[in-house]
């Protein structure tokens, strides 16, 4: 037990433990409620942060336009952004030479919010960019706060960050609005967006205009956050790792091309890939997007024989999980993604440790989207490019909201 201020956590290691408490289906489990109020600006009473019978609309609303079915519909669009970036690629390459230091952190943000942009908006998508500029900043401007959890009253402070979050919250705001009441005037599309704009209007728990378009903003803001920057990070992560692993980087590239036999991958193919997605799950466990699982007790509920009174934080490590020798093996802390050759149930002895999309009813939504965008961009960059890590890549993992490359991350590009 620990406590931030006035928030009381639990730090729950133990793996039966962990399954019990990421399983549970019961409504008094929920999201952590200081997410909501900490983290308001940039995702409100979202599908990520909300509870109850509310959370379970939305999630009624989203799930089905993200599962695997759907998401085969959105790969030309995927395939369209990822061959946007190899070009920009293919063009600093030739500018510089043989070789080109690129720093790809901005260019994988730029891939994931081109995909997410057109799921969600549509023919909109354009106007998603400054969106997710915005999004960005206020990202960076609440991960500020995090070390503020369970100070009462210091969000409601007016410091530096706390108005330039207030600002940003505005702008997105005004701007998701603007978007949807273009929408509303031009006819309906059939993406993410519409489906919100959907539900909101058919909810029995949403009673006004203010409440409805809360609910579109607030859901356009979670679809964004955990659509975006959560790809992006975990596609950077992984062309780390192969850089810095050039065997497996020659092993998938070999798979690739075989399979592909120099077209551009598709949903068939994907599937096919077995040393690829053996990789993108090692590099999910060494560096998971989001460090802690978390939940609150929203009334008195038992786990593991202890009873965890109402208002008391549950907290897991996930990259404590990911690691340990214990569960993984003697090799825990290398990339390995042998391990992985039969499966997750094949690599370690809890596979429900493994929790790089969250476990049990909330799970991520947009798991099968994120795998598919990450394996069509870097199957695509493996048959165009061989990389490794530029001397300029200083390695520093850094938590924000997510696990970040602290100082980016650089790799030397060469054309095939």
């Amino acid at each position: 037990m620990f406590s931030l201020g006035n928030t009381l956590i639990m730090h729950v290691t133990q793996p039966e433990m962990v399954r019990e408490i990421t399983t549970c289906t019961s409504l008094d489990l929920g999201k952590p409620t200081y997410q909501a109020k900490e983290r308001g600006s940039l995702l409100g009473n979202g599908i990520v942060t909300s509870n109850g019978p509310f959370w379970a609309h939305q999630r009624k609303i989203l799930a089905p336009e993200l599962y695997l079915e759907k998401v085969k519909g959105m790969i030309n669009l995927i395939q369209d952004s990822a061959l946007t970036l190899l070009s920009s690629w293919n063009n600093q390459v030739e500018a510089q030479g043989e070789n080109a230091d690129i720093k790809i952190d901005p260019d994988m943000r730029s891939f994931s919010g081109d995909v997410i942009s057109k799921a969600c908006f549509g023919s909109n998508f354009s106007k998603g960019e400054e969106i997710f500029f915005k999004l960005r900043a206020l990202q960076e401007a609440a991960s500020k706060r995090v070390l503020s959890i369970g100070i009462p009253g210091i969000r409601y402070l007016p410091t530096k960050n706390n108005r330039k979050t207030w600002a940003l919250e505005k702008e997105i705001k005004e701007l998701i609005l603007k978007i949807v009441k273009e929408r509303r005037e031009a006819g309906s599309e059939k993406d993410l967006l519409q489906m919100v704009i959907e539900g909101a209007r058919d909810s029995k728990l949403i009673s006004n205009d203010t409440l409805i378009d809360h609910f579109i903003v607030d859901n356009c803001k979670n679809i964004y956050l955990a659509g975006y920057e959560t790809t992006a990070v975990a596609a950077t992560w992984c062309l780390m790792l192969l850089a810095a692993n050039p065997n497996w980087q020659q092993r998938i590239r070999a798979e690739v091309l075989q399979i592909c036999k120099g077209r551009i991958p598709d949903a068939d193919m994907i599937r096919k890939m077995k040393q690829l997605t053996m990789a993108i799950t090692e590099s999910l466990r060494l560096y998971p997007p989001v460090a802690v699982v978390s939940r609150e007790a929203l009334k008195e509920i038992k786990f593991g024989g202890i009873n965890v009174p109402k208002g008391v934080n549950l907290w897991t490590i996930v990259t404590k999980l990911h690691t340990d020798p214990k569960i993984w093996g003697t090799d825990s802390y290398k990339f390995n993604p042998e391990r992985f050759a039969n499966g997750i149930k094949g690599a370690c002895k809890f596979p429900h440790v493994y929790m790089p999309f969250g476990v049990g009813p909330r799970v991520c939504l947009g798991q099968n989207l994120a795998m598919m965008e990450l394996k069509i961009l870097i199957s695509l960059i493996l048959t165009k490019f061989s990389f490794s890590l530029s001397p300029k890549y200083i390695h520093s993992p850094a938590l924000n909201l997510l696990i970040e490359p602290g100082n980016g991350v650089y790799l030397s590009m060469r054309k095939l």
